[in-house]
């Protein structure tokens, strides 16, 4: 079973969590010390047994924690905070708990992404979670770029520090005036979410950022016309398939009707 955990304020905390933690033969956490934290906060003690499950020994505790579930103990699974298996450990436990025709069910309750969305002020009938961009420039680009067209609202996760250079790379590859909001220390005693543009907020990051983020980015807007920076992926798949850089982007160009100009320069920045 899937349990979410409170993402800042205890006070979410469900009684089926609750009673869970509390009854569950088995508690395959992704930090058991902040389990144990928690389980302290909310008063009550977790008399199962404590199995640590985290990103770095998912693939290996599947079998282990499978085998135990089959031999009939109840195994409950929380991370750090928020939802299992939502950019957090738990999906390829489920994959194969679900493959292997074990039952799997979860308790809802707190989760980032949807209370980052709730609370942009974009529109939420459409959305993507995009969770961590990679942290090579290059490969950064090259994931936005593919999400340059994207109508839909975008939900992502950062480090504090890495704020600045995200928003920079977002302002890049949507432009600076798309909507946005960064949301910070979500339920917690400094709560704050700042709306505004991309260039707005990128500006804002300049300062001292801290604590868990998220950002929500509008979608493009319907009709909106493709910019250079849109086909990077594209001039990488011909060039990979063997074509010289200069005739690939020549090609790309011409296809999509961008400035050969600024899109060989789109793909010089990304690398």
């Amino acid at each position: 079973m899937l349990a979410a955990t409170p993402i800042g304020n205890l006070g979410d905390a469900s009684p089926r969590l609750i009673e869970l933690m509390t009854t569950a033969d088995i508690v395959a956490a992704e930090d058991t010390r902040r389990l144990i934290h928690l389980a302290q906060a909310l008063g009550i003690r977790v008399p199962g047994r404590l199995i640590s499950y985290h990103e770095h020994n998912e693939v290996a505790r599947i079998s282990e924690l499978l085998d135990l579930v089959r031999a009939g103990n109840t195994l409950l699974v929380v991370s750090d905070a928020g939802m299992p298996a939502v950019s957090d450990p738990g999906f390829r436990l489920v994959q194969a708990a679900v493959a292997d025709g074990v039952d799997v069910t979860a308790v809802p309750g707190p989760s980032a992404v949807l209370t980052a969305l709730a609370l942009s002020g974009l529109p939420t009938d459409r959305f993507v979670f995009e969770g961590f961009l990679p942290r090579k420039a290059g490969d950064r680009a090259s994931r936005l770029a593919e999400l340059a067209a994207e109508q839909r609202t975008m939900v992502f996760f950062e480090a504090p520090h890495r704020v600045e250079p995200m928003l920079r790379a977002l302002a890049d590859a949507f432009g600076p005036n798309r909507p946005a909001a960064v949301a910070r220390e979500l339920t917690k005693l400094h709560e704050e979410v700042r709306r505004g543009t991309l260039m707005e907020l990128l500006q804002w990051a300049e300062g001292e950022v801290r604590g868990e983020i998220a950002v929500v980015v509008g979608g493009a807007p319907e009709g909106e016309p493709a910019r250079a920076a849109d086909h990077v992926a594209r001039v990488r798949e011909l060039v990979e398939g063997g074509l010289r850089l200069k005739d690939a982007v020549a090609a790309v160009a011409e296809q999509e009707r961008v400035s050969k100009r600024e899109l060989y320069a789109a793909v010089l920045e990304a690398r």
